[in-house]
């Protein structure tokens, strides 16, 4: 782990209290939470909370993100526009370990409406432990950036 562990979180109004019960959890753990909100649960737009977040992660100013909508997807999808952004949508936790260990995501993306709390909290534990592996993984994971418009 490095010496940034600054970590953001965002999400669409449909997540607010599991992202606030992630940054409890992770505060915990010794991360700095950088929560960017929504804070009602009025109707919001899932693309512009990923971006937030995203140009956060991107930027350096934190190190990783985790943005949560319904399904996931969509928040995914629009942090992903984002240059230097990889994240991944995650259900399990092996998933949440590979797209670190081999993909090195710098973004964690949940589905509210897809897994329960506790296998949220379990799904962020196994992205925060796992550590990107670098060797032939480092080779493909640098096959992507050219592929940023």
């Amino acid at each position: 782990m490095t010496a940034n562990k600054r970590i953001v979180l965002s999400s669409d109004h449909s997540a607010i209290q599991l992202r606030q019960d992630i940054a409890v959890h992770i505060a915990t753990l010794g991360w700095e939470v950088v929560d960017i909100g929504p804070t009602t649960p009025e109707s919001t737009h899932y693309p512009k909370h990923g971006k937030a977040a995203a140009r956060l992660v991107a930027s350096g100013d934190c190190r990783l993100g985790i943005i949560l909508c319904g399904t996931g997807q969509g928040i995914m999808m629009a942090a992903n526009k984002v240059k230097g952004i990889r994240c991944g949508v995650c259900s399990d936790t092996f998933s949440a370990r590979m797209i670190r260990q081999h993909n090195d995501a710098n973004m964690l993306s949940l589905g509210v409406r897809v897994i329960g709390d506790g296998l949220a909290l379990d799904i962020v534990d196994a992205f925060l432990t796992a550590d990107f592996e670098g060797g032939r993984h480092a080779t493909r994971v640098d096959m992507i950036e050219p592929l940023e418009g």
